[in-house]
């Protein structure tokens, strides 16, 4: 076990973004004086990566040191350790230290099985998420609380600050969109806490049975809070500028053009080998990015690490000009990109040469619709 603190260490001391002071926020995870009574005599899986820590200590570790009696260990997207590629299926495995069972949860099944959760009487989910409808943590989440309602056990969310809480923007995903990266009809920036979240698919019957739901809420969090990360969430977003752009950046996932993943700045510019520009990088194979678009390939295009502006919207301008200045329009876009995207009105805009304020003014009705059902489960 101490072997597994000093790694979760290491990590969160080499991935410390450089930020602002900013109000003394008291998360979920550090109230045990509220859900340790809650837990204790009961089995415990945990549902968590890298980031579920509490101030230096990973939560397992603070729940094994507590006494609590813990089952199992359940992974999201990019493994227990937050080192695998985006889109790498996660093995499960037995952790050599402590010997339970970490369950993979981007795997063979992304939705846990009843077997694999026998002998559990609560599940405590602790995960760092960013705000987005296409970051898969929401869609764990959904997950594990139909796993749960089914299966007759109580969740427990450990609530955690929005880094992109301070705004609601993009398409609502449409029906017929449906897919792990677009689980929910709800905009593409949401504006909620994944304990807000959560309280949404149960309250909006996006589960087929209600979950028995706690959320642990935190101290001191408004959605105003400019809060800063002190892990990265996942491989490719390693600091706060890079989790403010990747709402916008991630569109092009969908498209021929690099969002600069296997480089030292992903989701922080972009660019292709036609675009022309005095900027460029080289996409190299690493880890967390093993085959990266256009690797060992220069790419052209913007640099976007020291823009002034922090983004209160999404920046449709991007991919408007990367679109209309591709040499072959054909090949623009991939079939990811309505996936991303929600519905396949956004793609046909652009090819028709709508204006980022005339697609913009097109998810207004829905915007608003979504916010007043969104107000109903706000708890900050």
């Amino acid at each position: 076990m101490a072997k597994i603190t000093q790694i979760f260490l290491l990590i969160s001391c080499c991935l410390l973004f450089s930020c602002k002071k900013q109000t003394n926020i008291i998360l979920g995870a550090e109230k045990t004086e509220i859900y340790l009574p809650l837990i204790k005599d009961k089995k415990i899986g945990v549902i968590g990566n890298q980031t579920s820590m509490i101030t230096s200590t990973h939560l397992v570790d603070s729940l094994l040191s507590s006494g609590i009696e813990i089952v199992k260990v359940f992974s999201p997207e990019h493994g227990f350790r937050g080192k695998v590629d985006a889109g790498v299926k996660v093995e499960d495995r037995i952790d050599i230290k402590t010997g339970l069972p970490i369950i993979s949860l981007y795997g063979k099944n992304k939705k846990p099985y009843s077997k694999q959760l026998e002998g559990i009487d609560i599940l405590l989910f602790d995960i760092q998420d960013v705000g987005v409808r296409f970051y898969t943590y929401i869609s764990t989440l959904h997950y594990v609380m139909e796993a749960a309602a089914e299966n007759n056990i109580r969740v427990i969310v450990l609530d955690r600050p929005n880094p992109n809480g301070h705004y609601i923007d993009g398409p609502i995903r449409k029906n017929g969109f449906e897919s792990f990266v677009g689980m929910h009809p709800v905009p593409i920036v949401h504006g909620m806490t994944i304990g807000e979240y959560a309280k949404m698919i149960n309250g909006e019957n996006w589960i087929s049975k209600k979950c028995d739901l706690t959320v642990i809420e935190m101290e001191n969090y408004t959605h105003d809070i400019h809060y800063e990360l002190l892990i990265k969430p996942s491989p490719n977003l390693p600091n706060t500028r890079s989790i403010n752009l990747y709402p916008s950046l991630c569109l092009f996932e969908g498209t021929n053009v690099s969002i600069g993943r296997g480089t030292d700045y992903p989701f922080q510019h972009f660019g292709t080998p036609y675009l022309r520009s005095n900027y460029s990088f080289i996409p190299k194979s690493g880890e967390g990015s093993k085959y990266p678009k256009y690797e060992n390939i220069e790419c052209f295009g913007t640099d976007l690490r020291f823009q002034e502006n922090y983004l209160t919207a999404l920046n449709l301008n991007w991919l408007i000009d990367s679109y209309n200045n591709c040499p072959n329009k054909e090949r623009f876009f991939n079939n990811f990109f309505d996936k991303l995207a929600g519905t396949d009105k956004l793609r046909l805009q652009i090819i028709s040469v709508k204006s980022a304020n005339e697609i913009r003014e097109s998810w207004k009705e829905d915007l608003n619709k979504f916010k007043l059902v969104r107000k109903r489960y706000l708890l900050y």
